[in-house]
């Protein structure tokens, strides 16, 4: 329930601030373009792990507007900025052969009364690109997901808010189960009429996200030990078309 409020809130908000901004903008945003190595991220945060060292080829392809280079610093502490990220996301220089797509306005997976635009996003980019990653970390709103997608097919896609499992497509791998995340089958009471049961799940925490993405591409706290050279992003405008929406019959 807290999820999809907050989720709605950002979204009102960044719409406001799209609308406006022309009206008020006064200084126009300058990022540091001095390049430098990288950065830790990942905590409180959306992110796309991509399989491909072209920087530009990803920033094509997921279709943002106004990309300005940016370095490491200057574009993770844009996303991060509580007006700034609500908009925007940056999209790396590769590290071991990943390009990362980090900020909170990538699309998610809501809930049952919204569409969902996030697997459809996913899909249309990993036609693109042998793999691509998704992953959501929001302990304040109590939402985890990670996705992947290989060779343009969902080979993995959960998700989990406060109101319970919204996404639990595919088999669980190996790597989740290692970290004890185990989706549960239960019944109800004994003895009570028409119910169906459901299902319960271990509550994942902000360090399973992250030790998932260490197995499974790169661990994004640790960027700074990865062995790479300095190098300068892309900080873009995240797309209308990713913002939350209600189904239409939706109450």
């Amino acid at each position: 329930m807290y999820f999809v409020i907050g989720i709605m809130v950002l979204a009102t908000i960044a719409t406001a601030v799209w609308i406006l901004a022309p009206q008020f903008a006064i200084t126009r945003l300058v990022f540091d373009v001095e390049p430098d190595h990288p950065v830790g991220f990942g905590y409180k945060m959306a992110w796309l792990a991509v399989r491909s060292r072209d920087t530009m080829a990803v920033v094509e392809a997921l279709g943002v507007h106004q990309p300005q280079p940016a370095n490491w610093k200057s574009g993770l502490g844009t996303v991060y900025d509580h007006q700034l990220g609500e908009s925007r996301v940056y999209i790396s220089p590769p590290v071991n052969g990943w390009t990362f797509v980090v900020g909170l306005p990538l699309p998610a997976p809501v809930g049952r009364k919204f569409t969902d635009k996030s697997l459809p996003f996913l899909v249309d980019l990993g036609a693109s690109f042998i793999e691509v990653q998704y992953y959501f970390s929001y302990p304040i709103i109590d939402y985890y997901a990670w996705a992947r997608v290989i060779d343009g097919k969902v080979a993995r896609a959960f998700a989990i808010n406060d109101d319970g499992v919204v996404w639990n497509k595919g088999r669980p791998s190996k790597e989740e189960k290692a970290l004890g995340l185990k989706l549960f089958e239960f019944r109800g009471i004994r003895g009570r009429k028409g119910d169906a049961g459901g299902e319960m799940m271990l509550y994942p925490t902000e360090e399973h996200v992250i030790e998932l993405a260490s197995k499974w591409s790169i661990d994004p706290t640790s960027l700074e030990r990865q062995p790479a050279t300095e190098g300068l992003g892309i900080i873009a405008i995240a797309p209308a078309r990713w913002r939350a929406e209600r189904l239409s019959k939706a109450a």
